[in-house]
């Protein structure tokens, strides 16, 4: 049975640290100076700008949020008994329309 995405449900695994952090998003957040408790806290607090219900093997949403100030994209999918923190990058002001909407 497919898991059908539940923001609730994202923030609840995130909140109670059900949450794995890829090699790839550990890499970015490096890079970008983001903390874990950063990246809870945009998972807790953040806007679902974009879903990706078919992502397999998890569905998957785009949150955006802040870090001092500063706005961040992560993807994160929602897994049966955990969430998974794919990727976190800064988005480009040049592809996005005030960070929540793709420009044509």
């Amino acid at each position: 049975m497919p898991i059908k995405l539940d923001f609730k449900q994202i923030r609840k695994f995130a909140q109670n640290d059900n949450f794995i952090v890829s090699n790839h998003a550990r890499t970015r957040m490096f890079e970008r100076n983001v903390s874990t408790e950063e990246i809870k806290n945009i998972i807790e607090k953040g806007e679902i700008i974009e879903q990706y219900p078919d992502d397999f093997p998890c569905p998957s949403v785009l949150i955006l949020g802040t870090v001092n100030d500063n706005y961040f994209h992560i993807v994160v999918a929602q897994c049966y008994d955990h969430v998974r923190i794919i990727t976190v990058y800064e988005p480009d002001e040049t592809k996005w329309i005030e960070f929540r909407k793709r420009k044509d």
